[in-house]
């Protein structure tokens, strides 16, 4: 949970006005935690004012949409390095009276003038280093988060987007207590943060971090959101706050005297005003798979999560995992998440056709591909991806690496009207491109180093080259999970690449293994993406290292944490169960409106 001690306060002033604690109850039974047990709506998120807020537009006859669009404007000002209006995401949203998923894509988009070669040093024809590509203007793509919410808003919203805004933009007027996180976040990327004047200002009080228990406050947020509140989102896609950021990608707001040292030249890029007003979000058909007797609903192209989930569940389907021991049940788990990662690499990118998305979330191919796991021995890493166009168990004969970026976040909204809303948003890099736009007070993404630099699949098409106005391929997995038409469960996690494997192995646990969802959300985790070694937290490595190495898997070096989800699990007669992380990345925060103690 982001600056715990003090924002706790703030979200229980909230949250106590929502809720009427039963006879005996003291305050601190109804301080926000990682779980929450009730009825008449849920709210997930990573920080504890996100939450309250979202909370406070239920309680106040919102829907979830309502709620979930004004909990992602208040991480924007609290969790300004993994989301916010600079950046884009994906929106997953069950109509509780349609019974329909719809998606929103809202991914940022590149540059009309974007070409295969953007991000090759034209000095020596080599791609540049992923720092140097980052910290530049030839990382920033079209964000899309705002017009994400003017469309949830518009489509499936009861309150205007303006009404939405106004509760992040007080708290960016009235600042937040800087946590131990906030502060780490910001020293990991200070050499980075010091080269520019706005970001310096902003983040480098003085040319350090912030200090523990010190008040941040954001004012140009503040008045951006109301400028947009105001006067419309056409202030920030047409208007001034669209040639504030085109001047910002085309001239850096370097510092004159930068604070540390940076290895790289700070190189411009081309986004330009008509990219910004050209702008579109997209509706495409979510992905839709069968497990178990349940539908599992995820996010399409430009995603591959919806895609690598799916095709992962489909080849756990071919054994009865509830029978396995945990060591075979694990297993099964990364071998089919190794398999899924080397067929979306190969194939999956923002241009795949239907039909090859069809085919690989398809039982079919399923079973094509489950037949590679030996249940005695681990496949050699990196596994080939399959071949489309074969029968039987061939395999392809090439493979490519992943994106690795980590910076996002994710929350979970249900309501009474049985709606619910799973969305995932990022800036890409913790810190994005590093630039806050001037007198604006938000930072801009780097999700164009999404893209791969160079081609990675052989003599094969690449499937996630750059382009013009081509929107890179990205992991966020956004998921809801229905039983007999009906919402069971509705998860999503920030991580890169991760993303895929940490939605999956939370399913999996709770689907087959028997957990509850907060033990489903609270176990350790691994992740293995289809190369020489399964990256795990220490936990994991300790408690099923022994196991699965004497099958042959091979270990990366530990990783404190994978993941930072929220999710919500749907009971009988109206009852919810709301979670969110007990410890990673701080401790996140959940709360349902009317609680079950």
């Amino acid at each position: 949970m982001r600056f715990t001690l003090a924002l706790a306060t703030t979200a229980t002033l909230v949250l106590s006005s929502v809720t009427v604690a039963p006879t005996g109850a003291t305050a601190r039974s109804r301080d926000p935690g990682p779980t929450a047990t009730g009825f008449g709506g849920a709210v997930s998120t990573v920080d504890a004012t996100a939450t309250a807020v979202g909370l406070d537009v239920l309680r106040r006859g919102g829907n979830a949409v309502d709620a979930a669009i004004a909990a992602a404007a208040t991480l924007g000002v609290t969790e300004p390095f993994s989301a916010g209006i600079g950046g884009g995401g994906f929106f997953v949203h069950y109509d509780g009276k349609t019974g329909k998923v719809s998606t929103i894509d809202g991914r940022e988009s590149g540059p009309a003038t974007m070409t295969e070669g953007t991000f090759i040093d034209p000095a020596d024809g080599l791609p540049y280093d992923f720092a140097e590509a980052r910290v530049s203007g030839l990382s920033v793509g079209t964000p899309g988060t705002l017009a994400t919410w003017e469309a949830a808003a518009q489509q499936w919203g009861t309150r205007p987007l303006g009404s939405l805004l106004r509760p992040a933009a007080d708290v960016a007027d009235r600042g937040f207590p800087v946590d131990a996180t906030f502060r780490q976040q910001v020293a990991d990327n200070a050499a980075a943060f010091g080269q520019f004047d706005s970001t310096r200002e902003l983040f480098l009080p003085g040319g350090a971090p912030p200090a523990v228990g010190s008040t941040l406050r954001n004012p140009d947020l503040a008045d951006t959101y109301r400028l947009i509140a105001k006067r419309g989102t056409g202030m920030f896609y047409r208007g001034p706050i669209a040639a504030d950021i085109v001047e910002t990608v085309q001239h850096p707001p370097v510092a004159d005297d930068p604070t540390g040292t940076w290895a790289y030249p700070i190189r411009p890029g081309d986004l330009q005003l008509s990219d910004l007003a050209g702008y579109r979000v997209r509706h495409p058909e979510p992905t839709r798979s069968a497990y178990r007797g349940l539908t599992v609903y995820g996010m399409s192209t430009p995603s591959s999560g919806g895609t690598a989930v799916g095709e992962a569940l489909n080849i756990l389907e071919k054994t009865d995992l509830s029978k396995a021991t945990p060591i075979e049940a694990l297993h099964r788990y990364v071998e089919s998440t190794a398999l899924s990662f080397a067929d979306r690499n190969r194939y999956v990118g923002a241009y795949t056709p239907q039909p090859v998305l069809d085919q690989l979330i398809s039982d079919e191919w399923a079973s094509r591909r489950a037949c590679h796991i030996d249940p005695a021995r681990a496949m050699t890493k990196p596994v080939p991806p399959g071949d489309l166009t074969a029968t039987g168990c061939t395999p392809a004969t090439v493979g490519g690496p992943v994106e690795q970026g980590q910076s996002t976040t994710n929350l979970t909204v249900a309501d009474r009207w049985g709606n619910v809303v799973e969305y995932t948003l990022t800036i890409e890099q913790t810190g994005g491109n590093a630039m806050v736009v001037p007198g604006r007070g938000f930072l801009l993404n780097n999700e164009l180093t999404d893209f791969n630099f160079t081609a990675t699949q052989g003599s094969a098409p690449d499937p996630n080259l750059p382009g013009p106005n081509k929107r890179p391929r990205s992991s966020m997995s956004p998921t809801i999970v229905l039983k007999n038409g009906k919402p069971f469960l509705a998860v999503g996690t920030p991580g890169g690449a991760t993303i895929i494997t940490t939605v999956l192995q939370i399913l999996v646990n709770r689907i087959d293994l028997g957990m509850t969802l907060p033990e489903a959300m609270a176990a350790p985790r691994a992740s293995q993406r289809n190369t020489a070694g399964i990256q795990s937290e220490p936990a994991f490595h300790e408690r099923y290292g022994p196991g699965l190495e004497a099958l042959g898997h091979t270990f990366a070096p530990d990783v404190a944490e994978l993941g930072a989800a929220t999710a919500i699990e749907f009971a009988r007669h109206g009852g919810m169960i709301a979670s969110a992380e007990p410890a990673r990345r701080g401790g996140g925060t959940a709360a349902v409106v009317h609680p079950r103690y």
